[in-house]
């Protein structure tokens, strides 16, 4: 809850030793506490948490995601949870380069959104630098107001930097507390930073206060439900303390169509123990709906795979595309086939199952792939090269299949709509749903993945992963 009277007067600034208050770094305060101190058992901490996230949402199988929602409690409590969001950043690590976090003000009355003055905030792992650029776009709404005070004393966006530091390359922040602000101003900031790529965005939120575990997980289970279905009504103040910015990005999101996704929900009575006053904490993740190419992209696509070939035959190295040169359907996260034939017969094959770079960064590296690092072909010679046939499958989302049993994943299955990954252990294969051609009897498909994937035809356990996607493949 924000505080009701003004308290400015009884603050004094936090600041690290030797320095004072006119200093441009925002001091942790939470660091010691909230999390630890020490950046060696801060790190360890991190990367367990990680970990178990990663294992708990089978991260490599998840499609990277446009914002994210992560509770703010203590790690004790709320990091596992809070983990398992930041696990799906893990393939974006490289192409994200701007974070705006958003919380609620908890110790310090705000009217509208609050900018601090520093440029920078610390951790124990580093300074995260404050976003000068994306601040100038946003101080013109009169609802963004410059609060320092606000921040000070606030855990609400500190508790998530260190995520944001195990998990990002390089980035840069805007930090803002939410007070007396509206979801439809939330909004309308949101739409203003949206960009491309490069940008992530974070509400910081714990669910229900202080109710009996069976009582706050009814209550978290109908908040999971309306953020699942991006209806910003059904979030109230006494569901979560984030509820304003959860709002507003559940309003934004369903303006540009983007996919809610349940990540993790469980309270302090699950983590920590006690069940008499828990606290829930939920993770949510908010993914941009691909959208089909139009013939100009496909074109485009074309052109840049045979140029890669074209110019590895010269170099020996695929060609170097720069995606924010692009429209947004050839920048956004992407995973893609190449297939190369020469008079209807397959002179190679390349691509990858998970999106982790551009998708027309993926093509250009795929096509120098599948004409020079085939194993079963040799190296394209220049003068094959005006001869290729040159075949795109952009792969969807891929999605887990839950299943009990072989015979149950089998019923499951979609003759030649499916493309499958299929996992156990170090092994890993992948058949596009064009193998549906050759081998369209479903038993046939899996026991040949599965050889693919460096399995017996009859191999089975009941750790096997399987997931699915489609393709939208030209020409």
């Amino acid at each position: 809850m924000i505080n009701s009277g003004r308290v400015k007067d009884e603050y004094t600034i936090p600041t690290r030793r030797g320095e004072t208050a006119m200093t441009c770094v925002r001091a942790p305060v939470a660091a010691g506490s909230f999390y630890p101190a020490d950046p060696a058992e801060l790190t360890s901490v991190l990367q367990t948490y990680l970990r178990r996230g990663e294992a708990r949402v089978n991260a490599s199988a998840q499609k990277t995601p446009k914002a994210i929602i992560a509770p703010h409690a203590g790690y004790r409590y709320s990091g596992e949870v809070a983990a398992s969001a930041y696990a799906l950043l893990k393939p974006a690590r490289e192409l994200v380069s701007r974070v705006v976090l958003i919380g609620p003000a908890h110790r310090f009355p705000v009217t509208g959104l609050a900018l601090p003055v520093e440029s920078s905030f610390a951790t124990p792992l580093g300074d995260v630098s404050v976003d000068t650029a994306a601040v100038a776009l946003i101080t013109g709404f009169d609802f963004v107001n410059v609060v320092s005070e606000a921040h000070h004393f606030e855990h609400a966006l500190e508790v998530h930097l260190p995520f944001l530091q195990q998990v990002l390359s390089s980035f840069s922040i805007v930090p803002l507390l939410a007070g007396d602000v509206t979801p439809a101003e939330v909004r309308e900031l949101l739409d203003c930073l949206w960009g491309g790529t490069e940008t992530l965005f974070v509400i910081s939120s714990d669910l229900s206060h202080f109710h009996h575990r069976q009582t706050a997980t009814h209550i978290d289970a109908q908040t999971s439900a309306a953020i699942e279905r991006l209806d910003a009504d059904g979030v109230g103040a006494g569901q979560a303390c984030g509820c304003i910015p959860i709002r507003g990005l559940l309003m934004a999101a369903g303006d540009r169509k983007l996919k809610a996704r349940i990540v993790d929900v469980r309270n302090s009575g699950d983590t920590a123990g006690g069940t008499g006053e828990v606290v829930g904490y939920g993770a949510y993740a908010f993914s941009e709906a691909v959208k089909a190419m139009d013939q100009r992209d496909r074109e485009f696509l074309l052109e840049t795979a045979r140029a890669s070939i074209e110019f590895g035959v010269r170099e020996g190295v695929p060609l170097t595309v720069d995606p924010s040169t692009h429209g947004h359907t050839l920048q956004r996260l992407g995973a893609s086939f190449v297939t190369l034939r020469i008079d209807g017969d397959l002179r190679g094959c390349m691509g990858t199952s998970t999106p982790t770079r551009a998708l027309i960064t993926d093509v250009a590296d795929n096509a120098f792939a599948a004409g020079f690092r085939d194993s079963r072909f040799q190296p394209l010679a220049q003068s094959e090269v005006e001869s290729l046939s040159i075949g795109i499958s952009v792969l969807s989302d891929v999605e887990p299949i839950a299943f009990r049993s072989e015979e149950d994943l089998l019923a499951q299955l979609r003759p030649g709509v499916d493309g499958l990954v299929l996992q156990a252990g170090l092994h890993r294969g992948t058949f596009l749903p064009a193998v549906w051609e050759t081998l369209g009897d479903k038993r046939v498909f899996l026991s040949h993945l599965k050889e693919k994937a460096g399995l017996t035809a009859d191999y089975w356990s009941d750790s096997l992963e399987v997931s699915r996607y489609t393709t939208e493949s030209f020409p």
